[in-house]
């Protein structure tokens, strides 16, 4: 069962490849996705509406050009503006973005292990989203249950979504190490890595309300910390007010300000 999954999600990838190498059009926004943007992303709620249809055009942007497929699922119209949401919320900040290191999205319908087996049998799927390395290279694979969970519960502090495309945006410079060079201006590098070995240390002794696994490594504080910034934006900035003025300078935007 496992070999038969593995291949199909082999084919998955080339049928991605072959339809990025025929780029898309943008197409026009679906009004009626206004209305579940509202409904479910709390993050679009809080921009003024001029902001909102600048959001709605990002967007359409990234899903002209990366590819999604469903894994034992059928994709429906949510799945998408989730995804798209989660990539567009981090960048938003930026007047312009492209995902150049990623192709295509997988989404499966739970939680998968390191193997990307999903059975119900395996007690090993723990892993909610991953950014693809070798033959996945430029692919996320990410679980629904996870991707819908990060955006339903708005006061866990964890949003799986916007977790990998941080993973992303770290990469850009081919190296994942929690350094996003594309985002911090040079002199900023090393205050940077001073406050997350600090902040690392509070997490691994169990003082912090940043998420444990922020205490991994710097890479996964950069992303546990951003999924922080995004989801509870004004209890980071009072909890972590310099950690917090580190990633607005990062993401070029100040979350805690939306409609205010």
């Amino acid at each position: 069962m496992g070999y038969v999954i593995l291949l199909g999600v082999i084919l998955l990838l080339v049928v991605h490849f072959y339809k990025k190498a025929k780029r898309q059009k943008v197409q026009p926004f679906p009004e009626h996705w206004h209305g579940l943007l509202l409904d479910n992303v709390l993050y679009y709620r809080n921009l003024s509406k001029e902001r909102q249809a600048a959001f709605q055009q990002r967007m359409m942007q990234f899903l002209s050009e990366v590819y999604i497929d469903g894994v034992q699922l059928e994709l429906h119209e949510l799945d998408k503006i989730l995804i798209a949401a989660s990539a567009v919320i981090p960048v938003f900040g930026f007047e312009e973005w492209h995902y150049t290191n990623l192709s295509g999205i997988l989404l499966y319908p739970d939680n998968f292990n390191e193997d990307m087996q999903f059975s119900s049998k395996d007690k090993s799927r723990n892993i909610g989203g991953i950014v693809g390395n070798g033959r996945f290279e430029k692919q996320m694979i990410l679980s629904k249950k996870a991707l819908y969970h990060g955006f339903k519960n708005q006061s866990d502090k964890n949003n799986t979504g916007i977790h990998e495309f941080v993973h992303l945006i770290d990469k850009l410079d081919d190296f994942t190490d929690g350094i996003p060079e594309r985002l911090l201006e040079h002199q900023y590098t090393i205050p940077w890595l001073k406050l997350i070995h600090t902040e690392m240390e509070v997490i691994n002794a169990n003082k912090s309300d940043i998420r444990n696994y922020g205490g991994t490594n710097e890479a996964e504080f950069f992303a546990v910390a951003a999924e922080y910034f995004f989801e509870r934006p004004d209890l980071f900035k009072r909890k972590h007010p310099e950690l917090y003025k580190m990633l607005v300078e990062c993401f070029r935007q100040e979350p805690a300000l939306l409609k205010k």
